[in-house]
């Protein structure tokens, strides 16, 4: 009797405007409740109540996880950002490491809703601000890495890029060698994207040394690798790059991130940009590798076949069949553009070779491309002397010269006539000073 005498106390409660208690019955009358506009009414009069005794606030605490699950579920950004400025009296009597961990679990919640950038932008710009007003470094420091990185994904790298600058002086100074790790790497990636990849390697190097310190977590380590491996990859340094993206991918696979799938990817494209691509079907059909067998997976083989086979006709429909798999990440894209692009003067000198002069429309006839799309790169192969030739544009033709061949005692005479400068530039000086 006392049970339902205490139940039906809490169901009044939650019908009128007071606060209710933060017990477990209160919870569980939350959890019961079928309309989950209800339960997020009853988890703020939780909320509201003014105790501060301990058992109170874990159950706060419950409460708050439980509230944002709820608006997360039903894409309420705006109520989870209301609900940090709710917090902030609760924020006063708490450690500052719950307060962190109640603030980066509400950010992380906001990050889950779909276009929710401008928000999450918004909201971590007004935890710094009261983050710095309440003299709490390390959460402000967090919270700015973080706005740091939404920053970049929203493409406002200068903003970014000053605010990264700072965060690595300042972050330096305390010694947060796990923080240091995140920024450098984060900073890293955004030379990356503005196309400095000196100073993407030297930020990098940097995050190594400074992960090289302390206990990373494996993940971070795995963003590491991962990372490491697209820079080497742009560097054309193929064989090194797969290495990394296999450590990358044995770290994130072992702990079930999605990120694995891009590690595995990316060791593919590594295959089939060194002219491995039939070792591309034996890493898909590994254990690891159906794992994650699909569309992506589907359109990276489909991709090896085609270049296997060096077939540009293949290699086009591949790209026109599987365009949202490859478009859609920048460095599939940016790699096979780059291996498209090889492959078209690859046909392009084949089909020239048995001919002195030929119709620029004849040899875009045999690979099936635009005239004029042949007709430039034809003549930007000339200009990177891919092969000797001149294009006759009134008639339409492209005429193409035997290799010239080098003259073998071209270089010795050069170089003979080089140290005789150097010798007659010797005594010139002897003799002005003779005179002298």
């Amino acid at each position: 009797m006392f049970k339902q005498s205490g139940d039906n106390c809490l169901a009044a409660a939650a019908m009128t405007g007071s606060y209710l208690p933060a017990t477990t019955d209160s919870i569980t009358l939350a959890s019961k409740a079928e309309d989950p506009f209800e339960a997020i009414s009853i988890l703020h009069k939780i909320l509201e109540n003014p105790s501060s005794s301990p058992d109170a606030i874990r159950k706060k605490e419950q409460a708050i996880t439980i509230l944002s699950d709820l608006f997360t579920q039903h894409n309420m950004a705006e109520d989870l950002h209301a609900l940090l400025s709710q917090l902030r009296p609760f924020f006063a009597v708490i450690p500052k490491a719950k307060t962190a961990k109640i603030v980066r679990g509400i950010i992380d919640s906001v990050s889950k809703i779909p276009g929710t950038s401008d928000v999450q932008i918004a909201l971590c710009k007004e935890l710094v601000l009261w983050a710095r007003s309440e003299k709490r470094a390390l959460l402000r420091q967090r919270v700015e890495t973080r706005l740091a990185a939404l920053l970049v994904e929203t493409k406002e790298y200068s903003e970014a890029l000053a605010l990264l600058t700072n965060l690595i002086k300042e972050v330096k100074g305390v010694d947060d060698k796990r923080l240091l790790v995140e920024i450098l790497l984060l900073e890293s990636k955004l030379h990356y994207l503005l196309k400095d990849r000196h100073r993407a390697r030297t930020a990098l190097t940097a995050a190594k040394k400074a992960a090289n310190a302390v206990y990373m977590q494996p993940t971070q380590q795995g963003t590491i690798d991962l990372h490491s491996g697209i820079l080497f990859a742009e560097d054309k340094e193929y064989t090194t790059a797969y290495s990394y993206f296999f450590e990358a991918f044995e770290v994130l696979n072992a702990v079930e991130d999605p990120r694995a799938l891009f590690s595995l990817k990316y060791m593919l494209l590594c295959k089939i940009m060194t002219n491995q691509s039939k070792d591309v079907a034996g890493l898909i059909s590994s254990k690891a590798g159906l794992k994650y067998f699909g569309p992506e997976l589907d359109a990276m083989k489909a991709v090896a076949d085609a270049h296997s086979n060096r077939s540009l006709r293949s290699f086009e429909k591949v790209l026109r069949d599987y365009k949202y798999q490859l478009e859609t990440d920048p460095t599939i894209y940016n790699h096979l553009s780059s291996r498209y692009e090889a492959l078209v003067e690859l046909n392009l000198c084949r089909d020239i070779e048995p001919f002195s002069r030929v119709e620029i429309s004849h040899i875009a006839g045999l690979i099936d491309l635009p005239v004029d799309f042949v007709e430039k790169k034809l003549a930007q192969m000339i200009l990177d002397r891919k092969f000797a030739g001149i294009l006759d544009q009134g008639a339409g033709h492209i005429i193409i010269f035997d290799e010239p061949k080098e003259d073998a005692l071209l270089p010795a005479a050069l170089k003979t006539i080089s140290s005789i400068g150097k010798v007659v530039d010797s005594l010139f000086v002897k003799s002005s000073k003779i005179v002298h």
